[in-house]
């Protein structure tokens, strides 16, 4: 195959692919970030140990109770989720009306509880989860070998992603979350709950992490640190695309991981602050990011 600036087209495109796979990652947990944000106007530091989470209850499900995959997919960012309710309505509603430093400090100080109490039972050695089955094998796409799994990974991802935009943006469901946080006494004299709406919102975005911490469990060695590897990055994602903006989100968080892949291939040394460099650009140019509102 011809090469593209010196370097081989295949290698080129199994990169691209492989990108694209971390993209789906950074897309759905800036995905989840955004939610919370944009509705809720929270900024969620636990981000991070909630995907961590979805991924130890994955391993935990199938190490002890021989629940599989497809089950824990469902179940884990369920548990989370609902773990999330119990954060909202114990501690995160308290500080609403306060300044987004607290918010952020709190989420932080739950993240160290939660990494600490994985770490104390586990320790720091990462666990192996199997791909599934009905996953394993790969499809050879003539440029490279395509891993089952992370095929699946991309298109699960991208459909939740699609789906969740869609609901928020196109129905009258997501219309009326965003009334709720923008002017809850009028939404609320209409009858609905906006504080168990609230309450929801934020489980839903919580419940986003962990179900991409189970797509990530078969990938990666599940660690009781993985989520702050990840999550800075995330939180760039997340500025780049503006904050609160759900396309934005998946859009960047998509991008900027097939950026990163390229990198990979033209100047390795580069690939793991090409984010932050693209981030330091979009906020010169553009404050609010590149989905993101100018006030």
């Amino acid at each position: 195959m011809t090469d593209l600036f010196g370097i081989p087209l295949p290698a080129l495109l199994s990169q691209l692919l492989l990108g694209l796979v971390n993209g789906s990652f950074y897309a759905m947990l800036s995905l989840g970030l955004a939610v919370i944000f944009g509705l809720l106007n929270i900024i969620n530091f636990a981000h991070g140990a909630l995907y961590m989470m979805g991924a130890f209850l994955a391993w935990m499900g199938l190490e002890y109770l021989g629940l599989n995959y497809w089950v824990m997919l469902l179940l884990a960012p369920l548990v989370v989720g609902v773990l999330g309710i119990f954060i909202e309505r114990l501690l995160l509603q308290w500080l609403y009306k306060l300044d987004h430093i607290y918010s952020l400090l709190l989420t932080f100080g739950i993240t160290l509880v939660l990494e600490g109490i994985f770490r104390s039972f586990y320790g720091s050695s990462g666990q192996q989860y199997a791909v599934p089955d009905a996953l394993q094998g790969a499809t050879n796409l003539g440029f490279m070998v395509l891993p089952n799994y992370r095929a699946w990974v991309v298109v699960a991802s991208i459909t939740v992603c699609l789906a969740v935009w869609a609901l928020i943006e196109k129905t009258s469901l997501g219309a009326t979350l965003r009334a709720g946080t923008e002017n809850p006494k009028l939404v609320q004299a209409f009858g609905i709950n906006v504080p168990r709406m609230i309450t929801l919102t934020y489980a839903a975005g919580v419940a986003l992490a962990a179900f991409a911490g189970v797509l990530a469990a078969p990938i990666l060695q599940v660690t009781a640190l993985m989520g702050s590897n990840l999550i800075i990055v995330v939180f760039a994602v997340v500025v780049i695309g503006g904050m609160g903006s759900i396309l934005g989100s998946i859009v960047t968080g998509l991008g900027l991981g097939v950026i990163e892949g390229l990198t990979k291939v033209f100047y390795p040394e580069a690939s793991s602050t090409v984010v932050f460099v693209v981030m330091a650009i979009v906020l010169l140019v553009r404050p609010a990011g590149l989905f993101g509102k100018e006030k």
